[in-house]
């Protein structure tokens, strides 16, 4: 998702509602890019070509946000760090657990402070140490298989939740460094991101047989492509009438409420199971991302969301 304002107090329920309308669209984007999926699209190209579309209308909007972008190449890197993030994530649910990988990507925490670290030279306080403590101990439990010894990411989508999530530490990152830029041409990178990256990287893998091009055009792929789009692009325009308006750290923890939705629906419409250790994990990691979040609202700096237009 894209930066937002200055924020603004009215209409708390409205925002509220928007929020947790954004943070639904992400926790159960897995089911679409499944339905897709099934149909021969990948969800690398689902996610290129729903993004292609966002890109049109936002660029249909808000015209002037291509010049902006374009007289900015220090941008570049936002681009590749939201299209990573997005590509990431989707491909991450479409093919793995989906509270897994959904947990897996909210270490956030661990890289905001690195990266914040090295791009920013802020301090790493005794505070901060401990919640990249917590999240990492939440992680090891989350990864933790029986007679497997050490507790380490095991299949592709392990990592693909990991890298989406600091893809997206990187992005937050980065919006602060370059707060002084339009929102408009930040927001216009998050997009363009999410359709060159995931496209490029969809034809890569096409080209060497990993994955299909593709299907012959359809109207029900088609139209759940397109479905899939507007529901993104509806979610982040929530986020940002919400963002808007309510406190940063408020935003950011209402945000958490993704992985619920993601728990419940993967339960109730994907026949996944939680394990005891993916729960008591997957409360310490949102126990530290809750902590940032709390710090967050203590700074100056207003917390981001996910580009894309998560995610989150």
């Amino acid at each position: 998702m894209s930066p937002t304002g200055p924020q603004r107090t009215e209409a708390p329920l409205a925002a509220l509602s928007c929020l947790l309308f954004n943070a639904l669209v992400w926790g159960v984007s897995w089911w679409p890019f499944r339905q897709l999926n099934a149909m021969g699209l990948h969800s690398l190209w689902a996610t290129g070509f729903a993004f292609a579309l966002s890109t049109v209308l936002v660029s249909l909007w808000r015209p002037s946000a291509w010049p902006a972008l374009l007289q900015r190449p220090r941008l570049l890197w936002m681009v590749v760090a939201a299209g990573i993030t997005n590509a990431a994530f989707n491909w991450g649910v479409m093919i793995g657990e989906v509270v897994r990988v959904v947990l897996l990507f909210y270490l956030m925490p661990v890289w905001s402070l690195l990266l914040a670290r090295w791009l920013l030279r802020e301090p790493i306080t005794g505070a901060a140490l401990a919640r990249i403590a917590l999240a990492i101990g939440g992680a090891a439990i989350v990864l933790w298989q029986p007679g497997a010894g050490m507790s380490l990411p095991v299949s592709l989508a392990d990592w693909l939740g990991i890298v989406g999530g600091a893809s997206f530490a990187l992005v937050n990152v980065l919006v602060r460094r370059h707060r002084d830029d339009p929102d408009e041409a930040r927001a216009l990178a998050m997009f363009v991101g999410g359709f060159v990256v995931a496209t490029a990287m969809a034809a890569s893998l096409a080209s060497l047989g990993t994955i299909d091009g593709p299907p012959a055009p359809a109207w029900p792929w088609i139209g759940g492509n397109v479905a899939l789009a507007a529901a993104l692009l509806a979610g982040n325009f929530a986020l940002q009438y919400g963002a808007a308006r309510l406190p940063a750290a408020v935003t950011a923890i209402v945000m958490l409420s993704e992985v619920p939705f993601a728990a419940l629906s993967s339960v109730g419409f994907g026949g996944e199971t939680l394990a005891a250790r993916t729960i008591v994990g997957g409360l310490l990691i949102l126990g530290a991302t809750l902590l940032a979040s709390l710090q967050a609202g203590a700074a100056p700096e207003p917390a981001q969301a996910r580009p894309s237009g998560d995610p989150q």
